[in-house]
């Protein structure tokens, strides 16, 4: 059988690039052993926010009386947050397989596995194509010591499978998985400790941006330990886990979030790597763009890729960070949120914009904010197009919004 183009896994990347093709008149077989949507829609992304905003519903709630309002016996019901996580996923994939069966792309459900540069394999038989593509994305890290069980010890995997809310957790590692789950599970009222092996907290971030998050982490009664490792996890009837310094922490949960790898790599010449499986930046955005510019030819530039941390309040960034600046090369703007009047009515006043100019330039941006996911784009879209500080200064923002505290920080650089 002979096609134009071949796709190994249906994740972000996989299934844009299928789409994609598939509108410029290509013949395309979209290879997936698994459920299309890849880890993004149906282990990560979607069901992660489903479920955290839930958490963040009920923790305004549980503080509504500040804005005036009086609600008695909340209570939540955890088996219907994760029916309806599962009926968001759902929606989402068959609205995903719709489009792809529209396009008429042919799936594959199977195992699949590339010979070389035009042959894949799968169910037994020989797919040959013009071009393959290879997007079979990443799983949980294992971490000697710490492997999972998958009942008491969770990879982000599991963890979206729990049908009732532990008393306690501990959460190994604070990258946005860490993150996030530390802020879900601290929303529903569960005690939460965090530990890291780093220095400082979401240690690829800004260390403004981390030293914030530490700040909102101690508000929200969030434990967590810094710049100590873990040494091992026993599973008894508890979790015991032992900590570098000697510590030892004991929980009904742990959730092991290291980060993710890519296993049984071969790479083959002449096959197109997208997504996390080609070892670069592991976000879905990321992958998307990879696609489009492997099949569209469109490219992009990876300086300028936004991270987004999901919570409340948000955290984004893209950029440099000031702590690889050399001082004296930038200059800085640190503007409070709660100097905006809509934070104030919002009651939603942590966090700031940062932004980092050289030259005139903006060559860096670090925001934590309500609609910080937002937010960032603006700027992204000004930096990637070589937009000057002073340029972006006569533009008119809406007034209150949470985008004129870009305005008001350009006017504070030095």
């Amino acid at each position: 059988m002979n096609y134009n183009i071949g796709i190994v896994g249906a994740g972000p990347a996989g299934y844009t690039a299928a789409l994609h093709a598939a509108k410029r008149g290509f013949s395309v077989v979209l290879f997936e052993k698994d459920a299309v949507g890849g880890v993004c829609l149906n282990r990560g992304c979607i069901p992660t926010k489903a479920i955290l905003h839930s958490a963040e519903v009920f923790e305004e709630i549980r503080t509504a009386q500040e804005l005036g309002i009086e609600v008695d016996g909340a209570k939540v019901d955890f088996g219907k947050v994760i029916e309806r996580k599962n009926q968001i996923v759902a929606k989402l994939r068959k609205s995903l397989e719709l489009m792809i069966k529209n396009s008429k792309i042919v799936v594959v459900n199977a195992k699949a596995e590339i010979a070389d540069k035009n042959t894949v394999l799968a169910n037994g038989e020989e797919y040959h194509f013009d071009k393959i593509i290879c997007a079979t994305g990443s799983e949980p890290k294992i971490i000697r010591g710490m492997e999972f069980d998958h009942e008491k010890i969770l990879s982000s995997d599991d963890v979206l499978n729990l049908t009732e809310l532990p008393k306690n957790i501990v959460i190994v590692g604070s990258g946005a998985i860490g993150i996030e789950w530390a802020r879900i599970f601290s929303g529903f009222g569960v005690e939460v400790t965090v530990v890291e092996a780093a220095e400082n907290l979401l240690p690829m971030a800004d260390i403004d941006v981390a030293k914030r998050i530490e700040r909102l982490f101690k508000l929200k009664k969030i434990k967590f330990f810094k710049g100590i490792g873990v040494d091992r996890i026993e599973n008894a009837e508890s979790c015991i886990v032992y900590l570098s310094n000697g510590e030892v922490l004991e929980a009904e949960k742990v959730l092991v979030a290291v980060g993710r790898e890519v296993k049984n790599k071969d790479c083959i010449e002449g096959v197109n790597y997208i997504g996390d499986v080609c070892c670069e930046i592991q976000l879905a955005h990321y992958a998307i763009k990879q696609a489009v510019e492997v099949i569209d030819e469109i490219p992009f530039d990876k300086n300028f890729v936004p991270s987004v941390v999901y919570g409340n309040p948000e955290i984004a960034w893209f950029g440099k960070r000031e702590q690889d600046l050399e001082q004296g090369s930038y200059k800085k703007s640190n503007l409070l949120i709660s100097a905006l009047g809509k934070s104030q009515c919002d009651n939603a006043v942590d966090g700031f914009i940062k932004i980092l100019t050289q030259d005139n330039q903006i060559v860096g941006v670090h925001i934590i904010s309500k609609e910080a996911s937002s937010l960032i784009q603006e700027l992204i879209i000004v930096a990637q197009n070589g937009i000057s500080a002073d340029k972006l200064k006569e533009i008119c923002f809406a007034h209150p919004t949470y985008s004129e505290g870009i305005f008001e920080a350009l006017f504070n650089l030095n």
